[in-house]
């Protein structure tokens, strides 16, 4: 080759100059190809151009730009390649077939890539205009339309805004420059994948984003992507919207979490801690008073005898709201121990009903227990069941003024299919649909008429909802305000 060719493949131009065999085959390698992609000589020659700068499921079209070149002796076809560092361009190739192929010599072609990048981005960012501005313009988001090669070629206003960039400043801008730094290298990876399998969909998923302003200001965004098929390249339209305020919100929500668990820890702890505490000095005023009212220290007038009562009754009810609050803090706390073991649920019933029979009567009400005459054998832990039909009776005995109370024991089914029921029905005000949704919340308390103003804690239907949970039942209520109120407990097993 003459010294005039040599210092054409040397010479520092702005086209990239390679030669390539018939296979598609580097024999020379310019210095403007070096500069234009990033391979040295040395790298490039007797590699195949597909291995180089070919971008990934091009080399069909490469293969068909060697094929046209050889069969016409010219060519001319614009594309994208791929540098080293992995960044596209736009090139225009004029190819050109030097030498055709003998029974002792293959052919060679000459091929001279031109970057016009810059060009296509102006061209296609114009056509985006027409198109698309109008559209763009309407949507609350802010919208950058992408090509290939990373480069913006449409941004809406609201785009524009939100990174802080005059009007017009983001067209022909590395989409990579509106992301952190770090982010940066990992994203051509990204958008190089997206194109080859473009769909609509989250960027990110599960990830926290980051946008960059112009001012070097972070802010947490949310990115959807689209693709955008044009006549001559496929796009990507990236909507993006600020979520600092959300994030802010959420933040602030985590936190308010956080300190209301530790506050719920930090009272679970104490009632927990404080149990004895509490309990003795109750029991001791229950117990003196019990045994004033017996009359052994001596005898008492009928004054003294009515205010001990009135002692001894409200310190009843402070020890049941203070047992109360003690089993939801372990219930809350998950430190509730059941012992399931074979249970006779009849004689339980029965026995439940028994202890209730004297306040029954005090009330000039009737306490009703149908039960199974066989042996009832159920699987559970018995004083959590009895505390749960207490809680459900004495409720029931309450409420109800006239009539009756009843506890109904109940067997179907068989194996695995065998369940247990226990209804507690009364003939009592009921309750109003508008308060059953909420009538197993804690310290939850009836305002119909005929329960407004009693006497409770307004825990009993919540614990005894959480220790059938528990136990592995169930407790629903059914009731018709004006014709009293029907509470099943059913559970399933052996």
């Amino acid at each position: 080759m003459s010294s005039n060719h040599a210092d054409l493949w040397n010479a520092d131009l702005p086209d990239a100059l390679m030669l390539l065999d018939g296979a598609g085959r580097v024999c020379r390698w310019g210095a403007g190809a070096q500069q234009m992609f990033g391979y040295e000589s040395a790298e490039a020659v007797g590699v195949q151009l597909d291995a180089l700068i070919v971008i990934p499921g091009g080399g069909e079209e490469q293969h068909s730009f060697v094929t046209e070149t050889l069969r016409r002796g010219s060519s001319t076809f614009e594309t994208l390649r791929r540098r080293k560092d992995g960044t596209l361009i736009y090139v225009d190739i004029s190819g050109q077939l030097l030498q055709a192929a003998t029974e002792g010599a293959d052919a060679l072609l000459l091929f001279s890539e031109k970057d016009v990048t810059s060009l296509k981005v102006e061209r296609d960012s114009k056509a985006l205009e027409l198109r698309y501005r109008e559209l763009l313009e309407s949507t609350p988001d802010g919208i950058v339309i992408v090509n290939p090669t990373g480069h913006i070629l449409i941004a809406n206003t609201q785009a524009e805004r939100l990174f802080g960039y005059a009007p017009g400043e983001l067209r022909a801008l590395l989409v990579d420059m509106l992301l952190p730094e770090r982010f940066r290298h990992a994203h051509k990876g990204h958008r190089s994948n997206y194109f080859a399998q473009s769909r609509t969909r989250p960027m990110g998923a599960g990830l926290e984003l980051y946008g960059l302003r112009k001012d070097g200001l972070e802010f947490p965004v949310e990115i959807s992507l689209s693709p955008l098929t044009t006549e001559e390249t496929p796009l990507v339209m990236s909507a993006i919207r600020d979520v600092s305020e959300r994030r802010r919100i959420l933040q602030s929500l985590q936190e308010k979490n956080l300190e209301l668990e530790r506050a719920d820890r930090a009272k679970d702890r104490f009632l927990a801690s404080m149990s004895h505490e509490l309990r003795t000095p109750l029991n001791a005023v229950i117990g003196f008073t019990g045994t004033l009212l017996m009359g052994l220290p001596g005898a008492l007038n009928a004054e003294q005898t009515r205010q001990l009562d009135i002692v001894r009754n409200n310190a009843r009810h402070l020890l049941s709201l203070i047992n109360d609050l003690l089993n939801l803090a372990k219930i809350q706390a998950d430190r509730v121990q059941l012992d399931p073991e074979p249970t006779e649920c009849g004689s339980l019933v029965r026995e439940t009903a028994a202890s209730l029979q004297p306040f029954a009567l005090a009330k000039g009400l009737q306490l009703l227990v149908e039960v199974p005459e066989e042996a009832v054998i159920f699987r559970t832990d018995r004083r959590a069941l009895t505390q749960i039909l207490l809680n459900l009776a004495q409720n029931a005995i309450k409420f109800t003024d006239v009539g009756q109370v009843q506890l109904a024991l109940s067997v179907d089914g068989v194996g695995t299919d065998r369940a247990l029921e226990i209804v507690v029905a009364d003939t009592g005000p009921g309750i109003g649909e508008d308060e059953q949704a909420a009538l197993f919340g804690a310290f939850v308390q009836g305002r119909s008429a005929g329960i407004q103003g009693r006497e409770g804690t307004g825990l009993g239907l919540h614990l005894s909802r959480k220790l059938a949970g528990l136990l592995g039942g169930e407790l629903q209520c059914h009731s018709t305000l004006g014709a009293g109120s029907r509470f099943v407990l059913r559970f399933k097993g052996a």
